[in-house]
């Protein structure tokens, strides 16, 4: 059967990216990783949701990557603008980081693919979301193993990259994803919550708004 490593965060748009997977017919291995991120509970969702799947799920430490909102308490996580510039949430390296453990762990089990749920539609304007940027890591993975060079290519899929949220919510939702599970909110408290003003939760609000579909997220109640 043919495998792949799901790159996972146990938020909306991995999760449809597994499903996707899993619909492929791909023995999927989700990885998702621990780098001291403040909405840590994602990590919970991840584990509840591979439950649910019966996927192999891997959880990998690495060091906290620093100088962004979602590594760094001491830097506020802004809400939702229409401001053009890259936002501190943003973690540099992050996905190529993430790639690059996800290239390696291929190469151990022998998959020959990796997903990863990155859009360049409905995102917050991050530099490694761009499908340049998934081409260029594709080149680099296939110069850089053991199955590249013996002419057996590693594929880094990215079904969502084309897609807006509201279609990829849609797309989920044809697979018979729950998203109540899924955590998205970069700064979601403890019980699951998600804060509602951040621009994923607000990227969130809209995809389930222009797909029709009602949101199951529990949102906290703000009273200002």
């Amino acid at each position: 059967m043919k495998k792949a490593v799901v790159l996972f965060s146990g938020g909306l748009d991995s999760t449809t990216c597994l499903a996707i997977a899993l619909s492929e017919g791909y023995d999927c291995h989700a990885l998702s990783f621990d780098y001291n991120q403040r909405h840590a509970i994602e990590l919970n969702a991840a584990k509840a949701i591979t439950t649910r799947l019966h996927v192999t799920h891997k959880i990998l430490p690495i060091p906290n990557l620093g100088a962004s909102s979602l590594t760094d308490e001491n830097i506020a996580v802004p809400k939702h603008t229409q401001n053009l510039k890259i936002p501190n949430t943003y973690v540099p390296g992050r996905n190529t980081i993430f790639l690059s453990f996800a290239m390696a762990y291929a190469e151990v089990i022998d998959a020959e693919a990796i997903f990863i749920g990155v859009s360049a539609v409905d995102y917050s304007g991050y530099p490694d979301c761009r499908p340049e940027y998934i081409e260029a890591f594709q080149k680099l993975a296939n110069l850089a193993t053991k199955r590249g060079i013996e002419h057996h290519p590693l594929e880094i899929k990215t079904p969502l990259i084309k897609l807006s949220k509201a279609e990829t919510i849609q797309r989920g939702h044809a697979l018979g994803i729950d998203y109540t599970y899924t955590v998205s909110c970069y700064q979601a408290n403890q019980q699951g919550e998600a804060c509602g003003q951040c621009d994923s939760c607000f990227l969130r609000k809209k995809g389930f708004s222009d797909a029709n579909l009602h949101d199951e997220t529990r949102y906290i109640t703000h009273h200002d």
